[in-house]
């Protein structure tokens, strides 16, 4: 993994580097770069007037340009002196994932970007959005605090199985839409397939709460008062359609609390309102009320169910603090008896494996009872090695455990495990675990060693694995992924054309005949073409060759006119060339 000399990136856990990829800088097209400049000159020209006021300065302090799509060593170079860094990523990754890189301080940048027929607004991830969008806003440390924190938080959002699903259903939208050659059938089907996801998601789990205050705020935020809103959201800031709609009179903007969790989006529409808030702190607020009620604050019975219903690995962290990473099933009833996993599982202490109990050591499941021992007034994990002795738990010697829950324990004690002062793990030879309710046996002798965790109670449950690099998780990672394109002859003459265009713009290599003869080739093989013809009416502009400005202008104008999905992006255009903004950004 390529760190750009960034101790931020230097710092990435192993289980995340394996969402990053290399930028290929190279692979990005002259026409990529006319439209992140396009873009970058609309938003400049628009957000100056509406956007959070830290936007336009922070395009600096991140490493941006009008001009050219941002490198990753140069938008390091900026961030880390922020305390941030950035990695690219394939599209869309696990939210859990994405929430994990922020709490980390790295924001992840979508090394594809848009085409040109999705310039306004694409749903993908693309570098537009996550650099123009997210970057900017991290030089406001208020803001900064937020985004980290939110990510703490959501790495310990629990998901369910459902909240994969539609993460698989949205990428695979994101990619087909995005995919060169891409018929409108495939789209059509990709949507399809979204919209039957999303319309049986069931009760939101966590994930899909929060993911709804990151989207009405990091994504879709106001910042202000109700009547004089700045835009802050990434979403709204990297939309050159949306940054202009979403200010009009008819979107609403409701004042921005918890009640957000109630307003489900759709990433493929403009969205119905909005939310503003009067600070960066409100933000917090609203995070820390939301977070009271998440299972790894709450714990006990609600938060094992939780993870029962997640069917990926969870943690379960024991009132004496072990924890217990595996995908866990459901036993008992709705009561927590018995705390069972299948399949791989691992046990760790403080976020760190503890010896001798991997994944592969508890390769079939693992299993424990949880309460106090029938009769008993103190928790088990209160006992002092004397306390123990007095019910028969020492090491060496056969014990006979009952507990208030009806689980009958009976062996040989091999060992007691404490950390800190912690009683953490018993464990026992020739044991029998039964269920002395309904007789269900739940380990037998000739099993092997049966670890019994200690505690009274669940303090916490989270998703993924408490040790994640111990524990190799890897198992959402998608296996859909962005192919890349393929150009034929005729479009590779049109990337020589744009690219002949920058040199013109850039070196001055050119006088009106040969900018003639590129908007003549252009105008006879490449009718459908239009940003091309609007930078040459730039140039023509700038440099009075008035004849062949108004010819362009002047086609220009018939063709968003006989295409209505052109004609803002063209009145755009020829407004920044009659009039051009002016500042650090453009070029001198």
């Amino acid at each position: 993994m390529k760190t750009y000399g960034n101790p931020v990136l230097e710092q990435l856990p192993l289980h995340l580097q394996q969402y990053i990829v290399d930028q290929q800088y190279e692979r990005y097209t002259p026409v990529d770069q006319a439209v992140w400049r396009y873009v970058m000159r609309q938003n400049h020209a628009y957000l100056k007037d509406v956007a959070y006021y830290p936007y336009i300065p922070g395009l600096k302090k991140a490493g941006l340009s009008i001009e050219r799509i941002p490198d990753l060593q140069t938008m390091n170079d900026s961030l880390r002196q922020l305390g941030w860094g950035a990695a690219t990523v394939d599209g869309f990754i696990p939210p859990a994932a994405f929430m994990e890189f922020q709490a980390h301080r790295v924001l992840v940048i979508a090394a594809d970007i848009r085409q040109a027929e999705h310039i306004a607004y694409t749903p993908a991830p693309d570098i537009i959005h996550e650099s123009a969008g997210h970057a900017p806003i991290i030089a406001e440390p208020a803001y900064a605090a937020y985004l980290r924190y939110f990510g703490e938080i959501g790495t310990k959002a629990m998901f369910s199985y459902r909240d994969f699903e539609l993460y698989e259903a949205i990428r695979h939208l994101s990619i087909v839409k995005e995919q060169h050659g891409a018929s409108k059938r495939d789209i059509e089907a990709a949507e399809w397939r979204l919209q039957e996801i999303q319309g049986d998601m069931g009760e939101p789990s966590e994930m899909a709460l929060l993911s709804r205050l990151h989207w009405w705020t990091v994504e879709y935020g106001l910042i202000g008062t109700i009547d004089q809103p700045k835009i802050y959201g990434a979403g709204l800031l990297s939309s050159i359609g949306e940054s202009a709609a979403c200010m009009r009179a008819d979107v609403p903007k409701l004042p921005y609390s918890l009640d957000a969790v109630h307003y489900p989006y759709d990433i493929t529409k403009p969205q119905p309102q909005l939310f503003v808030t009067p600070d960066f702190q409100r933000l917090l607020d609203v995070l820390e009320a939301f977070a009271d009620t998440m299972a790894f604050r709450m714990g006990g019975v609600e938060g094992l169910a939780k993870a029962v219903e997640c069917r990926n690995v969870c943690t379960v962290e024991y009132s004496a603090g072990l924890q217990v990473s595996g995908v866990f099933v459901p036993y008992g009833n709705g009561r927590v008896r018995y705390v069972k996993t299948a399949g791989p599982t691992a046990l760790a202490y403080g976020g760190r494996q503890l010896q001798g109990h991997s994944k592969e050591y508890h390769a079939n499941g693992f299993g424990s009872p949880i309460g106090r021992l029938l009769g008993s007034s103190r928790p088990l994990e209160a006992y002092d090695d004397v306390t123990l002795a007095t019910v028969g738990i020492t090491v060496g010697r056969h014990a006979d455990l009952l507990f208030e829950s009806g689980i009958h324990v009976e062996g040989t004690v091999v060992s007691i495990l404490r950390k800190d002062g912690n009683l953490l793990l018993i464990s026992f030879n020739d044991c029998r675990v039964t269920d002395e309710r309904d007789g269900t046996v739940l380990f037998k002798p000739d099993w092997g060693t049966y670890d019994m965790a200690v505690g009274t109670g669940i303090a916490s449950v989270w998703c993924g694995a408490a040790d994640k690099d111990a524990f190799e998780q890897a198992a959402l990672v998608a296996k859909e992924h962005a192919e890349p394109p393929v150009f034929g002859p005729r479009q590779l003459r049109l990337h020589e054309i744009y690219a002949s265009i920058r040199e013109i713009r850039e070196y001055r290599r050119g006088d009106e005949e040969r900018l003639t003869r590129l908007y003549e080739e252009l105008a006879e093989a490449y009718p459908e073409d239009w940003l091309a013809s609007l930078e040459l009416l730039e140039l023509a502009h700038q440099r009075g060759y008035s004849s062949l400005a108004g010819g362009i202008a002047t086609r220009l104008l018939a063709k968003s006119r006989n295409n209505p999905e052109l004609e803002k992006l063209v009145a755009d255009g020829l407004r920044l060339v009659a009039n051009p903004a002016k500042d650090w950004l453009m070029p001198q």
